[in-house]
């Protein structure tokens, strides 16, 4: 048991000495775990970063895959494609004086991306992986009202939860509402925590402050990506930045969020943070799509698990 001035979710990292921190999701989700990774660099531990990647890893040369489903990308990777957010953090990492190397899994099913994960972990004889959302929809068990966009998240999840050899494997989410777009309901993710919590998987929330090294770099991140990348920015980081500059409401950083009203505001730059097999233990669906091997597989079988279950009524806020 810890003490209410240590955190618990970097309590459980302390003695880690080499740690992989993941985006889930895709896209820029690496972005979200970028204070978290900064925060250990700058306590000295080794840090790797990876990402499951959107991007088109088809055309990267033999040199570049450390392994089956497993890129290697660098500042100079790719220099023809526009959007390639593992290279833009590499080119960000590179200019910063940080180890500028991020990997990147191609889409698959979880049995491919388990296998990734392993030679990954085993590369660098990885002791800790924090797997980090930007957004809530990692935290959704199934049987809520809308699921978001849970296939790449929890086929994040499920790889890590299978995987043998890493003592410690913990789940980060920050962005709290910005799924509300995709039909998340906020209030069920209230109440999947405190399930976590009385399971003793929940292990706290923590904000990013911008006084702070780590987010003043994570607001320099997300601004070099936004310039990098001005067709496809991200709008999960952009609100997240936007929320820990202490923007409120229908802010305005991208076209990419025009016609639709964004609620930006102080939660979205807490991180709450998980055990990873707690959190999977509570996933519905999570056996069925273990034996998948391609993402599709994995669209299917949530869907065919939505068909049979019984969804808890949408929600609101008590005003």
């Amino acid at each position: 048991m810890t003490s209410l001035h240590t955190n618990p979710f970097f309590a459980r990292l302390a003695d880690a000495e080499r740690v992989l921190v993941a985006g889930a999701g895709g896209g820029f989700d690496i972005y979200s775990g970028l204070p978290l990774a900064l925060s250990l660099l700058h306590q000295g531990k080794e840090v790797r970063l990876a990402n499951l990647s959107f991007s088109m890893l088809d055309g990267l040369p033999v040199d570049d895959w450390a392994a089956p489903d497993l890129a290697a990308v660098t500042p100079g990777s790719a220099p023809h494609q526009s959007y390639f957010p593992e290279r833009t953090l590499a080119q960000w990492l590179h200019r910063h004086g940080y180890p500028s190397t991020v990997y990147a899994f191609p889409q698959t099913g979880v049995q491919p991306l388990r296998d990734a994960y392993r030679a990954l972990t085993e590369l660098h004889r990885i002791d800790a992986v924090v797997l980090v959302d930007g957004g809530t929809d990692i935290l959704l068990r199934g049987d809520e009202a809308g699921l978001g966009t849970p296939e790449e998240d929890l086929t994040s999840v499920a790889a890590l939860a299978g995987l043998d050899g890493v003592p410690t494997r913990l789940v980060a989410s920050v962005g709290f509402g910005v799924d509300a777009y995709h039909g998340v309901n906020h209030v069920q993710v209230l109440e999947n925590i405190a399930a976590l919590e009385r399971d003793g998987a929940y292990l706290g929330a923590f904000s990013i402050p911008r006084a702070t090294r780590e987010g003043a770099l994570y607001l320099d991140a997300v601004a070099h990506a936004q310039q990098a990348t001005p067709q496809r920015p991200s709008i999960v980081n952009g609100s997240i930045a936007a929320a820990v500059s202490g923007s409120f409401g229908d802010v305005r950083f991208t076209d990419r969020t025009r016609g639709s009203e964004l609620f930006v505001n102080p939660l979205m730059s807490l991180y709450f943070t998980f055990e990873l097999p707690g959190l999977a233990a509570r996933c519905l669906y999570l056996d069925r799509i273990e034996e998948t091997y391609l993402m599709r597989q994995v669209h299917a079988r949530i869907a065919e698990f939505r068909e049979g279950v019984t969804t808890r009524p949408s929600r609101g806020f008590p005003h």
